[in-house]
């Protein structure tokens, strides 16, 4: 198995700037604002020897309550999950009672234990680290997150034992074949009990305050054979009251997490019901082409007038999600929970569908036997054959003449068609026309070289 490093230490002192220096990635959140990190972020890298998964933890301090309390829970579990802990201290700052009781904590929980000395570009390395030995965690090694000072030689230092592991670590797979699903929402509609509930363990932190979740989490984990990685994101709300620049920050990886995604959960708060910013973030997620399910979480306790005028609200505000399967559940007391993975595979098969040309055409010719295209300008649009131009969004090409004039009312109808026909449950479907050139344009006067001869033989026969 992959080496698991934790990156452990007080608030502010660069633990996600090293986790993306370790992962060559930007995943976690990164910004001169203390508390930034909440829950356990993690992160493939090979920087070193040998590959390993970093571990991001939120800071401890000590004398943590509320929140903060369960975000110290989220760092003991990461302690217990890895094979080694960097211990993370400010070279600049010096040493602090919070390095103590990190010290304290890390001697307690840790397998392995190396101390990281941080932001200590420009300085001496052995000024700069001998104030930390006090510690009891080793030689301190000087480092510079932000600009890449000495981290090599310490992942060297840190790899050492598990080289032998290296050949056998190459062969063991990422999650780049796993179906990844972003799970979007506006904040505090149970985004993050859900996937707590999915996986089957208390992995995120779960508060009741909005916007506990800042960063975009990954969660890889299997079920029935299959690899899943879930995203948790931070809750997308309207730009007007969006103020603090790392709620900015986390919006934008929100949209990111969408983007990367083979299948998007959106989540709606049944007790608020559908809001505008709901509509907008379906829009968004549509306009991106992602294979969608609807989960209407918090349903229970819901009366059964309250349960019609949800679901009315949902078919008039979104009607131009009918494409999609709508799950009502409790995430909390995982009521219907167990239907979403398997809704979430079926609009997955649906988006990356291959569909032939030959079937494509013959849904096309029955869809225009059914209903005709209109006359424009009293000539008829005529639509000759289809085949598939992408997938995840499926893409239908659909070839004729005037197709730049087909009205929306028949794109729709068309669309419609296909997704009945071809079972395309859970992802939008796109159609392009093109219009192709005309074979006779500007031969309208011209014979054929075999009506040429005839034209030839039949003038000689009549002068002779």
């Amino acid at each position: 198995m992959l080496p698991v490093i934790a990156l452990i230490g007080r608030p502010n002192v660069g633990k996600s700037t090293l986790f993306n220096r370790l992962t060559k990635s930007r995943d976690a959140l990164v910004a001169d604002f203390p508390g930034l990190t909440r829950d356990r972020q993690y992160g493939f890298g090979k920087l070193g020897p040998v590959p390993y998964i970093a571990v991001d933890t939120c800071g401890v301090e000590g004398g943590e309550t509320g929140i903060s309390e369960l975000m110290v829970e989220q760092t003991l579990r990461a302690l217990s999950e890895a094979d080694v802990a960097i211990v993370l201290v400010d070279g600049r700052a010096g040493r602090t009672p919070a390095d103590e009781h990190v010290a304290e904590m890390v001697r307690h929980h840790a397998k392995k234990s190396w101390l990281a000395v941080n932001k200590s570009e420009g300085l001496d390395p052995v000024m700069a680290a001998a104030e930390f030995h006090s510690l009891g965690l080793g030689d301190p090694v000087a480092i510079s997150a932000a600009h890449g000072d000495r981290i090599s030689a310490l992942m060297d230092e840190v790899l050492a034992p598990y080289i032998d592991l290296a050949d056998e670590a190459d062969e063991v797979s990422t999650d780049r074949d796993a179906l990844h699903i972003a799970v979007i929402g506006r904040p505090n509609v149970g985004k993050s009990t859900l996937i707590n509930r999915l996986v089957g363990e208390d992995r995120l932190l779960v508060f009741d305050q909005p916007g506990t979740t800042r960063d975009s989490i990954k969660v890889p984990f299997e079920r029935d054979g299959k690899s899943y990685v879930l995203i948790d994101t931070a809750g997308v709300r309207r730009k007007s009251r969006v103020h603090e620049v790392v709620e900015k920050f986390s919006i934008i990886k929100a949209l990111q997490a969408i983007e990367s995604a083979g299948v998007v959960i959106a989540v709606l708060d049944a007790h608020e019901g559908v809001t505008e910013q709901d509509v907008s973030l379906m829009g968004l997620i549509v306009e991106r082409g992602r294979a969608l399910v609807v989960v209407v979480n918090k349903w229970d306790g819901l009366t059964v007038a309250q349960r019609r005028e949800v679901r009315d609200a949902l078919d008039r505000r979104l009607p131009f999600l009918e494409f999609a399967k709508r799950i009502t559940i409790s995430a909390l007391h995982g009521t219907a929970v167990g239907d979403l993975l398997p809704a979430v595979d079926n609009a997955y098969r649906a988006a990356t569908r291959d569909l032939a040309t030959g079937d494509l055409t013959r849904e096309l010719e029955n869809a225009v036997v059914a209903h005709t295209p209109p006359l424009v300008r009293g000539r008829r649009i005529r639509l000759r054959y289809a085949h598939q131009g992408g997938r995840n969004p499926p893409v239908i090409v659909i070839h004729g003449n005037q197709t730049e004039r087909v009205p929306d009312a028949y794109r729709r109808y068309l669309m419609n068609w296909f997704r009945k026909a071809f079972r395309l449950k859970g992802t939008p479907v796109r159609l392009v026309f093109k219009t192709g050139e005309n074979p006779f344009k500007g031969r309208r006067n011209k014979l054929t070289p075999r009506q040429e001869r005839k034209r030839e033989r039949l003038m000689k026969h009549t002068r002779g």
